[in-house]
């Protein structure tokens, strides 16, 4: 955990958050500034600066984020409408917070090119 980043003190359970699921390894919560009707963030529990940061023995966890993303868009009842998941990495990738997430979006009809 890096005691600094606002994410890994989420995981923790130091700052609150309307978590929708979580298991051992990830956790789902609800945006605080969503973009969409739902938007869901799917973070790992250990700290993982980015999809830039991701080592080949890691592929377990990036694996078990997109089921988990999956298994909350179900949850959270766009699965079958559709949804999106976004992983932004670094500044203009906007990347906000330097710690990996998932964004799952869904509610409402996505445009394309989402920039």
């Amino acid at each position: 955990m890096s005691d600094e980043c606002v994410f890994c003190q989420i995981a923790a359970g130091e700052i609150p958050a309307q978590v929708l699921l979580e298991d051992e390894e990830a956790i789902v919560f609800h945006d605080l500034n969503p973009q969409a009707p739902t938007h869901l963030l799917v973070i790992p529990r250990r700290h993982v600066e980015s999809t830039g940061t991701l080592e080949t023995e890691d592929g377990e966890l990036a694996g078990h984020l997109l089921l988990t993303a999956a298994r909350a868009a179900r949850q959270a009842g766009i699965h079958d409408s559709g949804y999106r998941v976004v992983a932004n990495t670094g500044n203009e990738g906007g990347q906000t917070v330097p710690h990996l997430h998932l964004h799952v979006l869904g509610g409402r009809p996505m445009s394309w090119p989402p920039g």
